[in-house]
């Protein structure tokens, strides 16, 4: 088999490939998960990871200045509405630019 050949064949299976619709294209980067569980677990780390945020900054602060446990109830709260923030932009459509 030449170089010719070789190079028309691997044109002719991308070809079949396409038309079948086997070969997808690559996911972009920082694009929305595919999936119902890949949505799901991302909003799930979103929600967790602001929480943590927001505990330990309440925590190290109040045990800095002494002041437990209010420092940690007020980033506590804070760190569940960056949660549900996170969430609700994750979900909302993206804003269009009029430039």
């Amino acid at each position: 088999m030449g170089l010719n050949e070789r190079d028309g064949f691997e044109q002719r299976l991308r070809d079949a490939r396409a038309k079948q619709g086997l070969d997808k294209p690559p996911v972009p980067r920082g694009s929305r998960p595919a999936g119902s569980w890949g949505v799901g677990f991302r909003a799930g780390i979103e929600v967790v990871s602001a929480l943590v945020v927001g505990v330990a900054i309440g925590v190290g602060l109040d045990r800095w200045l002494g002041t437990w446990p209010w420092l940690f109830l007020v980033f506590f709260v804070a760190g569940s509405v960056a949660g549900v923030l996170n969430v609700y932009r994750m979900f909302s459509p993206p804003k269009r630019r009029i430039d």
